[in-house]
């Protein structure tokens, strides 16, 4: 599946458009994380504690984007964008785009660019049944 920033694909040919998926995740440090963080912050500089969680945070809300996609049929998500906000203490983190369905132009070989590869995400953990 492509994801991509741009609103096209080039090369291809948009045939259905599915809809707008998303992938969202709420986070907090823990309490270590924020008392190294703090110490690290004195000397100014990279704190490696919160671009670990910024870091994982992102590839999950992909993932489940991602997933959401396919779960609809889509081969593509196209105009991806990533959101944070803060909530109280808490991270919340949002990946969203549009889920379509593309297929190659008939004169374009398809996945020629060595960006537009297709990239395989990991199968998603699925959230804790209330």
């Amino acid at each position: 599946m492509f994801v991509t920033t741009t609103n096209d694909v080039p090369g291809y040919r948009i045939t259905q458009v599915l809809g707008e998926v998303m992938g969202l995740t709420v986070r907090s440090a823990h309490l270590g994380q924020n008392f190294t963080a703090g110490f690290r912050a004195i000397g100014g500089g990279e704190i490696p504690e919160y671009t670990k969680i910024m870091y994982e945070s992102r590839f999950e809300v992909m993932t489940r984007m991602w997933h959401e996609g396919q779960r609809r049929g889509a081969n593509a998500v196209i105009a991806m964008r990533f959101e944070s906000s803060s909530i109280g203490n808490f991270t919340e983190f949002c990946a969203y785009g549009t889920a379509v369905v593309i297929e190659p132009l008939a004169q374009v070989q398809p996945a020629q660019a060595p960006q537009m590869e297709q990239v395989q995400m990991p199968p998603m953990e699925q959230p804790p049944q209330q």
